[in-house]
């Protein structure tokens, strides 16, 4: 089996490590022909039936190597119609706003996913296509990945901004939260629209306390939360997986401090909606070892983009600037000249650069090189970076250690929260037509 994790989920280096779950070949031959027929329109496109029936067993078949029990069918394929309306809602976001994944980007995607599964192109290619997954229709949905994790990434990560005030306060109040005790978490969110009447709260609450009481008497969580959650991991049985306190949202860390393993939380209300939390399992605590940070001392030189400068043009400059490097061009020099960004006027020197300090696109890239290497261009929020790192040291930073594992947690909280309400109003002013039959 060809592993490609699910997108809900992706983790990007240079561009993409995650795909959905493909239709295997005995699904496709095994199903009826059919008449497509529109099951929703979106905006001016429309999603139809065979969409719909190819997405639903998609999702069946992830429940089921889980172990979770299947939700009743209609209220299941409602579930899917839904994410799908909401990724098509997406998708239109990125066309309108000129977002595009160029074809490089895509084969250096596709390759790390063959790189994954230790196959060549050409194996993963044919395993493929012994799955009756076209290659064509392969390279869209990893297109699709791509271009839907890079909207996040500009719409909504790139907008996080983590104060020193905020920081001071996560270490004054969360004390314990970097001890190193992890949380297994499940969820289950009952969105509640934009602007909703008095009535629409209180139906949505209703909803999310029926949710509550049925878990409590012993209803299968995963199924529960595919048959209900409006929460992008909702088809995967609502499963956070492990974090630390400091990684998970603030109402959630606040749930589970006072609960046991196996106990569902109370409703709770946050601006996306009403959340139910489990606590699944919890490990750890205490940790030590926090003394030692490895700090990366690098250089770079950084184009943005503009109406004028696309992306292939700074993409291609800075392949230019880099062979001018490997062949003994100095880099400093270069950055003097070419790069747009404030280190310029010191050769591109970020100094001794910390985990956190850079956004998750440059990190990645800067970690991958060794002292004395040069990055290919690498695309982030921010623009086309080439970078250089000069020297690693592990130092003994205990207090900077400490504010930047606070950093990084404020940041993925606010990303996270930030992300749930940006979708929230993404699908509040999409507009939607159902048209489902039954058949």
């Amino acid at each position: 089996m060809i592993r490609i994790p699910s997108r809900l989920c992706i983790a990007l280096v240079l561009g993409l490590a995650g795909a959905p779950a493909l239709l295997p070949a005995h699904a496709a031959s095994a199903r009826p022909v059919a008449v497509d027929r529109i099951v929703a329109v979106v905006n001016n496109e429309v999603i139809t039936t065979l969409e719909l029936r190819e997405r639903v067993q998609q999702a069946q078949r992830q429940l089921a190597r889980q172990g979770t029990a299947l939700p009743p069918a209609d209220v299941f394929e409602r579930q899917v119609l839904e994410r799908l309306v909401l990724e098509r809602a997406q998708q239109q976001l990125a066309a309108e706003t000129s977002l595009k994944v160029d074809d490089a980007t895509l084969e250096r995607a596709i390759g790390r996913i063959a790189d994954n599964n230790r196959m060549s192109m050409t194996d993963l290619r044919l395993a493929l296509e012994k799955d009756g997954i076209t290659w064509n229709r392969f390279r869209d949905q990893i297109r699709s990945e791509i271009l839907l994790t890079r909207l996040r990434e500009r719409d909504v990560d790139s907008r996080i901004v983590v104060t020193d005030a905020e920081i001071e306060n996560f270490l004054a109040n969360n004390a314990d939260a970097l001890s190193g005790e992890e949380f297994h978490v499940a969820h289950i969110l009952v969105r509640v629209p934009e602007g909703a009447t008095m009535q629409q709260q209180s139906e949505r609450l209703a909803r999310a306390e029926n949710v509550v009481e049925r878990l409590r008497a012993g209803e299968d969580f995963g199924r529960i939360a595919a048959s209900y959650s409006d929460a992008p991991d909702g088809l995967s049985g609502g499963d956070l997986g492990w974090r630390g306190r400091d990684r998970l949202p603030v109402l959630f860390a606040d749930a589970v401090r006072q609960m046991q393993p196996g106990e569902v939380s109370k409703v709770i209300r946050s601006p996306a909606g009403f959340h139910i939390v489990k606590l699944v399992e919890r490990r750890g605590g205490a940790a030590a070892g926090l003394q030692q940070m490895q700090q990366t001392r690098a250089r770079h030189i950084l184009i943005r983009t503009s109406e004028i400068v696309t992306d292939a043009d700074a993409e291609s400059r800075l392949k230019g600037l880099r062979e001018r490097v490997v062949n003994g061009g100095n880099f400093a020099e270069l950055a003097k000249v070419n790069s747009a960004d404030l280190s310029a006027a010191k050769g591109g020197d970020l100094g001794w650069v910390n985990p956190g300090d850079t956004v998750p696109e440059f990190e990645r890239a800067m970690d991958a090189l060794k002292p004395g290497e040069v990055s290919p261009p690498i695309k982030s929020p921010f623009g086309w970076h080439l970078i250089m790192v000069e020297e690693r040291r592990m130092q003994d930073v205990t207090d900077e250690r400490k504010r930047a594992a606070a950093r990084n947690a404020l940041r993925e909280r606010k990303a996270e929260e930030a992300y749930e309400e940006w979708l929230r109003q993404l699908r509040d002013r999409t507009y939607v037509e159902y048209r489902m039959e039954k058949e």
